[in-house]
Order: structure tokens, then C-alpha cells, then sequence
């Protein structure tokens, strides 16, 4: 068993974080001691890691609640999990696409700037 600090420390989260996960229902029943003080097991701090991977993927925390619950039974939840991951890759890859457009319009002003002896391309491109 951990202690807040440590779980928060080993991952990279705020105490008020994990507090705020379990709040959601993300975490359940995080064993106390008789003083209040929250204890975290491996199972809990596997979920942790779990929630984190999938925010880095781009899943909100309501999408996490149901990840967390379709890992319950993850037979019949194949399909389900299969279609959300499929809604996150194409999310990204729009996203993929806006950054890129994004990136190649602030090239092209800023190489317009360095040529432009008299006024400034990027403020007038904004």
C-alpha cells in the first residue's frame, strides 16, 4: 500500500488529482486508515497509469470512466472500444492536419517577413 504522496510523486500527479479521480468514480474505494489518510495498491496505482496513457491519447476523463468499465468485460466490449478508439484516431488525424496547415502558413510568413524590408508579413497574414 501507498500513501497519497508517494502515488502522486511516482506519476507524476497532484494529491488533488488522485482526490479528484476518485470524486469521478475513476478510482473506487481507495482504502483509508482509521485516521482518513488514503492508501493506493498496485491495482489502484495499475489504474492510474491506465487513466494517464489514455488521457495522453486524447480520451476525456468521461471517456476513460467507460474505458475503465468496458475493461470490466473486454470481450463484449470489443466493438465499443474498437469504434471509440476509431473516433480518437480520426480526431488526431484532423488535428495532424490542422497543426500542418498551421505550421506550413507560419513558414511561409515568416519567410515573407525576412524578404520584406518594409513591413512586417506576419502581423498583416494575422
Amino acid at each position: 500500500m501507498y500513501r497519497i504522496g508517494i502515488v502522486a510523486k511516482q506519476l507524476a500527479l497532484s494529491a488533488d488529482t488522485l482526490r479528484y479521480y476518485e470524486k469521478l468514480g475513476l478510482l473506487k474505494q481507495v482504502y483509508r486508515e482509521p485516521s482518513g489518510l488514503r492508501l493506493y495498491s498496485d491495482k489502484d496505482v495499475s489504474r492510474l497509469k491506465f487513466i494517464k496513457r489514455a488521457q495522453r491519447m486524447g480520451f476525456s476523463l468521461e471517456e476513460i470512466g467507460w474505458l475503465l468499465e468496458f475493461r470490466e468485460d473486454p470481450q463484449r466490449a470489443r466493438p465499443r472500444v474498437r469504434e471509440m478508439a476509431r473516433r480518437k484516431l480520426e480526431e488526431i488525424e484532423k488535428h495532424i492536419t490542422d497543426v500542418t496547415t498551421l505550421r506550413n502558413e507560419l513558414t511561409l510568413l515568416i519567410n515573407l517577413c525576412e524578404s520584406d524590408e518594409e513591413g512586417c508579413p506576419i502581423l498583416d497574414g494575422l
